[in-house]
Formats: C-alpha cells, sequence, structure tokens
C-alpha cells in the first residue's frame, strides 16, 4: 500500500492548493467557468437560440436566459438522447442519469457528459479523499477495501450505446483502475438490476473483507449494515469490520438516522462526512472536522446562481450572484454545467452558513415544504425539530413524513405527522409536544401561526408499523439508487398511502 499512499499524499497536497484558491479567489473563478461554459456551448442549438457569442457578463446571461425547470429543458433532452449533437453541449453525450424524484411519477434525464463525468464528478470524489485525508492525516482507508452502493444501467431505447441509469451506476461503470482496485463489491454484483437480491449479495461477498469505508445514502446504507449484522450474528459492525473507520454519505439529510448507525456502530473512531452529490453536479463537500457544513465547490464546471424563495413561482424569477447572497436566507439551487444545463433549477434549496469562504446547508426541496397558513416549514426545520424531540425521549426513527392533517369535518387545521420508529417514546403525547415546542424554536412563521391554538393547532403523530416505508418504496419501484422517501408534502397524496399499507397485514 505505500505506493498507494504515496500517490495519494502527493495528491492532497497538489489538490488542497487549488481548493484554497477558489476559496480566497470565488468570484473570480465562477466568472472563468461562465465564460468556459458559453464558449464551449456557442455553437449549440440553445446556444445560438441564445446568442451565448456575444454574452459577456454574467448580467447579460441573467437577463437573456431563463430560468429552467426540467419540463422546460426536456425537449432539447429528448433531442440529444435521439442522437442528435450539438443540443445542449458541444460533445457527445453517452450517458444519462435517471431521477424519478420524490413525489412524482415521471422520470427525469439529466445529460452526463465526458466533461461533467472527469471534471465535476470524478473530481468531487477525489476531493472527498483528499479533504479526509488532509483532516486525518493518520487514516488507514487505503489499507482496506470501500463499500460504495449504486444502482443500475440500462441501454437507452434510441441508442444502444448510450446508457442510462442511476448516477451511480454511471461512475461505477467508468471508474479509473485505481478507484476500482479500492471498492468492493465486484462490478457485476454492483450493477445488479433487482435490489433485495443486490443488498444480499453485497453483504455476503464484502462480510469477510476488511473494510475501510463505506460511501451511499444513509437509508440503503443501513439496510446493507443491518443485514451484514444479521448474517454474521452480531450486533456492532466493528465486530465484523474492526477497521472501518469512515462512512462518506450524502442523497438525503442524515440526523433521522444517526441514532440507528450510532446503535449499530458505537464506536468513537467512526467518521461521519457529509457530501453533496446530485444527478446534476457534484456540489459541495464537509470541509471540517467538527461541522456538516459544505464547502461549495466552485471550480467542477458548474457556474451558480441562487433565487430567493420569495421569488418561486414568479414569471420572470430575479437570481443573485454569489457576492450578493446573504447568511441564514432560503435559497433555490440555480446552475449551468458542463453537462448541458443551462440556468437549470435543480430543486434543491440552501442556505449558507458562511460567505468567507462559502460554505452552506441543504434545507430541503423547493416542493418539499408545508405552508398551510403561512408557516413555511422546510424539510431542515422537521429533521432538526424531530431529532430534537428524540434524544428528549430516547427514541429513534426510521423514517418520517408530514403533510397537512384534516379533522373529522375536512378542514386542514394542523401538520400529521407519520413516522416509523426504530424504537418507540414511551408517551407519544409528550414526544409530540416536545416536536412542537421544538418547530416553534427553529421556525419563528410557525410558532406565529400556532399562538393560542388560533390558525394551527397541535401536531398530530401517528406511528406505523416497521416496514411500511420500505413497502411503500417497494411497491412505487423506489428501491435503491438514488431514491429517496418524500419529506414533506403539501397534499395527502403520499401519507394516506402510506397509512394504508400500515393497515395492511402484510408488511
Amino acid at each position: 500500500m505505500a505506493i498507494i499512499n504515496s500517490f495519494i499524499s502527493w495528491l492532497i497536497k497538489k489538490r488542497m492548493h487549488n481548493i484554497e484558491l477558489f476559496m480566497n479567489y470565488p468570484h473570480e473563478v465562477q466568472q472563468e467557468w461562465l465564460q468556459k461554459l458559453l464558449l464551449a456551448a456557442q455553437d449549440t442549438v440553445i446556444g445560438k437560440q441564445y446568442d451565448f457569442k456575444s454574452i459577456t457578463s454574467a448580467e447579460i446571461f441573467r437577463q437573456r436566459v431563463p430560468i429552467h425547470t426540467y419540463e422546460q429543458l426536456k425537449p432539447y433532452i429528448e433531442q440529444s438522447m435521439r442522437g442528435e449533437s450539438n443540443i445542449l453541449w458541444n460533445t457527445p453525450t453517452k450517458w444519462y442519469a435517471k431521477s424519478s424524484g420524490t413525489t412524482g411519477s415521471k422520470s427525469k434525464y439529466i445529460p452526463v457528459t465526458q466533461e461533467s463525468l472527469e471534471e465535476c464528478h470524478y473530481n468531487g470524489g477525489k476531493d472527498m479523499l483528499c479533504i479526509y485525508c488532509h483532516n486525518y492525516p493518520e487514516t488507514m482507508i487505503f489499507d482496506g477495501k470501500g463499500i460504495a452502493l449504486s444502482g443500475t444501467h440500462r441501454p437507452n431505447e434510441f441508442q444502444q450505446d448510450v446508457l442510462v441509469g442511476d448516477l451511480s451506476a454511471i461512475i461505477v461503470e467508468n471508474l479509473p483502475i485505481w478507484a476500482e482496485f479500492h471498492r468492493v463489491p465486484s462490478k457485476q454484483i454492483s450493477l445488479m438490476d433487482e435490489w433485495e437480491s443486490k443488498l444480499e449479495q453485497t453483504a455476503r461477498a464484502t462480510i469477510d473483507k476488511n473494510i475501510t469505508n463505506l460511501s451511499g445514502v444513509p437509508s440503503w446504507m443501513l439496510l446493507l449494515l443491518k443485514r451484514v449484522l444479521q448474517i454474521a450474528d452480531k450486533k456492532d459492525i466493528h465486530e465484523v469490520w474492526p477497521n472501518l473507520e469512515v462512512f462518506f454519505h450524502g442523497g438525503v439529510n442524515f440526523s433521522p438516522y444517526k441514532q440507528q448507525y450510532l446503535d449499530i456502530m458505537p464506536s468513537k473512531t467512526i467518521n461521519y462526512f457529509e457530501t453533496y452529490n446530485a444527478s446534476e453536479g457534484f456540489f459541495g463537500l464537509q470541509d471540517q472536522k467538527d461541522s456538516n457544513e459544505l464547502l461549495l465547490m466552485l471550480d467542477y464546471g458548474i457556474y451558480y446562481e441562487f433565487m430567493p424563495m420569495s421569488e418561486l413561482g414568479k414569471e420572470n424569477p430575479k437570481s443573485l450572484l454569489l457576492h450578493e447572497v446573504d447568511k441564514n436566507v432560503n435559497y433555490a439551487l440555480i446552475i449551468s454545467t458542463n453537462g448541458g444545463l443551462w440556468r437549470y433549477m435543480i430543486g434543491d434549496t440552501i442556505q449558507f452558513t458562511s460567505l468567507s469562504p462559502y460554505r452552506i446547508m441543504i434545507t430541503g426541496r423547493t416542493k418539499s415544504f408545508i405552508n398551510v397558513f403561512g408557516e413555511e416549514l422546510i424539510e431542515d426545520n422537521a429533521s432538526k425539530a424531530l431529532e430534537y424531540a428524540c434524544q428528549r425521549t430516547h427514541a429513534s426513527t426510521a423514517e418520517f413524513t408530514v403533510a397537512p392533517f384534516e379533522n373529522e369535518e375536512g378542514i386542514i387545521n394542523a401538520h400529521h405527522w407519520v413516522i416509523e420508529f426504530e424504537k418507540e417514546p414511551e408517551d407519544l403525547e409528550y414526544f409530540t409536544e416536545l416536536l412542537d415546542n421544538a418547530l416553534k424554536t427553529v421556525n419563528s412563521d410557525y410558532e406565529a401561526k400556532r399562538y393560542h391554538n388560533m390558525l394551527l393547532k397541535m401536531p398530530v403523530v401517528t406511528s406505523v408499523k416497521s416496514g411500511s416505508f420500505y413497502t411503500w418504496m417497494k411497491q412505487n419501484h423506489k428501491m435503491g439508487g438514488q431514491h429517496k422517501v418524500p419529506r414533506m408534502s403539501g397534499n395527502r397524496i403520499f401519507i394516506d398511502e402510506i397509512l394504508t399499507i400500515n393497515l395492511s397485514e402484510n408488511l
């Protein structure tokens, strides 16, 4: 392992210098990337439509090119998928990351170019290791193997040599040799179609390996770890993998799963390292040992804009550039990328926690919030309040979702929390009271609407049977990969389906 460790040491020193450069000169780096992107795409269909050649500033770019939703970019993407060239980007697109979203059944197909794969996603993976090793110079992760859970892919129906699938599967399919050497299980197992069989084979193929690191979505990785413990007949994952030292996680908020991980990985030597990697790009990395704030990665071929949530739904919404943002304000993320996405609103919301350097936290989704009476409760509020209530009552959750509650007269007057507990609180009424008070603390609008129960009543909490959420995911073909449980919704469609499953005897 001496050669690998020497290479990593060299890589860390080289890359940390570049990271410091964009931390010190963020606006210059972003302006440079905007010009690079416009130059590369000036002769594409979309480049000609908006005359990229004559765009000489960020302000002109904002004025001329509209903010796009997926539905607005979809016709261009479909042209590209049919084999037409120079539509959104000037090089061939050989991969499309399939994302079904959280509440809708329609799939999104995000173009993944060679440039975005190498300059963005792979650089993000390398930087993840570099920053971790920089923070933990005594690490031994390269003395063993890493498990990275992935989805699957298939040929595009229009072009057999073009692949469509989970971003994780696209990355595994194209991994460099050095990365492939370090990971388990085999590519054959990693890219299996059927999720439950893949989970079983992954557990059995890795249980006797020297596993030092894990990478994946917390909800799905938890299922793998629990299966490994079942097979090994152990309660602590360190009894199976004594050299495990880090879990690189992303995709969903970690806090609802934190206690479950502490239960099966109680050792204080385990490090948790958060990433912000989506189908559309690799956006952020945790760069501090004592904080899960995410450093916004500014040199991955992504140009950023930030739309205040007050602009959401307007005909001509305004966006802000990096130097115009403020801390602790909820923004919808807008990106232009070397994957051919132009002023694309990806659906995530973030807040800046630091402006020098630029660090962020993910707060939720533009469509994942509840605003019955103007309380504007977002996912981050819900996760923090739930974590507090669990800590105070020694409970832990497996999954949860929130939607408006309708009373017997069909009037919406509260929030309905449906929670699958890993460990239930002894007193659900007390738990609900703690949850309500925590929500008041983290959201002043919620507190105002709860005043004397005049507008918003006490939350209604329903505990459902173990496996209810998993069954819903399975029934809706949302197993593994990038699929997530919808946390918050303005309607009751999802929550009613979960409650129906809960009443079933076939869980």
